[in-house]
C-alpha cells in the first residue's frame, strides 16, 4: 500500500512539474537579430524582463530570416523574432510589450505582428509610453496586406 501511495505523489509532482515548462516553451521568443545593434540588445532585455525566455541568435546577414518568415519589405525593421511552440508567431522590429501580450493571450489567426521601421519612442529606441506609432498584424497567408493591430500612445 505504502508503494502506491508514493508512485501517485510522484507522479503529481510530475504533472506539477510539466505544466510549467509547457507554459514556459509558449513564452520562449528566438531572438535573430546583428550582433552589433544596441537598440535590438535593448529591446530584447525588455522582453526577458517582462517574462519571456530570450535565446538570441545573432546574424550579420537576416535577409534569409525575414524571407523565410515572408515579412514584406515594407514592414521590415532590424530584428525578427518567433514565439510559440503549438501555435508560432513573426514578431518583427520593436513591437512593444503590450502587442506581444495581447497576440498571445488572444491567438488570432495571424501570422504574426510588426512594427515596420524603427520608430522614435519604440521599445528600445529611446521608449516613450505617450510615443503614436501602429503595430500590423501580418495575415496569415503572405499575400494578405498587413492590417492594424494595435496603435500606441493613446
Amino acid at each position: 500500500m505504502t508503494r502506491r501511495i508514493t508512485a501517485c505523489f510522484a507522479l503529481a509532482g510530475l504533472v506539477t512539474l510539466v505544466t510549467p515548462t509547457l507554459a514556459d516553451e509558449e513564452k520562449t521568443m528566438t531572438v535573430y537579430k546583428s550582433p552589433w545593434c544596441g537598440c535590438c540588445e535593448i529591446w530584447t532585455e525588455a522582453v526577458e524582463a517582462a517574462g519571456y525566455k530570450v535565446v538570441v541568435e545573432d546574424m550579420e546577414d537576416l535577409s534569409s530570416i525575414k524571407q523565410q518568415a515572408g515579412i514584406p519589405d515594407d514592414m521590415q525593421a532590424c530584428h525578427t523574432a518567433v514565439i510559440g511552440m503549438n501555435r508560432k508567431y513573426i514578431i518583427e522590429g520593436h513591437v512593444p510589450l503590450e502587442a506581444i501580450d495581447k497576440m498571445m493571450s488572444e491567438r488570432p489567426d495571424i501570422r504574426g505582428i510588426a512594427v515596420p521601421g524603427m520608430p522614435q519612442g519604440s521599445l528600445g529606441m529611446g521608449y516613450d509610453p505617450s510615443a503614436e506609432y501602429t503595430v500590423y498584424s501580418l495575415g496569415e497567408t503572405r499575400s494578405q496586406t498587413p492590417e492594424p493591430f494595435l496603435t500606441t500612445g493613446r
